[in-house]
């Protein structure tokens, strides 16, 4: 059995990876920003205030806030697993 021709070349093998790569963060992203709504409602409903009372754009706002520090809290949670991993204690 033999390959096609344009999967033996480099091109079509970065494809592949760019469209899986591509995949993976979009499926992601998505999860990242229906948590970030939920907390951004939570936000808002302890300030005593509902969705509504806000313009779409400091809704917009509100919910990068959000994203942003859902991101951070998932790459310090890697940072911490991965030290962890390789055995490197951070308190002596």
């Amino acid at each position: 059995m033999t390959l096609p021709e344009n999967e033996l070349k480099p091109e079509y093998s970065r494809n592949i990876l760019r469209r899986s790569y591509d995949n993976v963060r979009r499926r992601y992203a998505g999860k990242i920003r229906d948590k970030a709504i939920e907390r951004a409602k939570t936000r808002i409903y302890l300030h005593g205030r509902s969705p509504e009372d806000y313009e779409p754009d400091i809704l917009e706002v509100i919910v990068k806030e959000e994203e942003d520090k859902i991101i951070s809290e998932y790459k310090s949670r890697g940072l911490v697993a991965l030290v962890a991993a390789l055995g490197i204690s951070l308190f002596p």
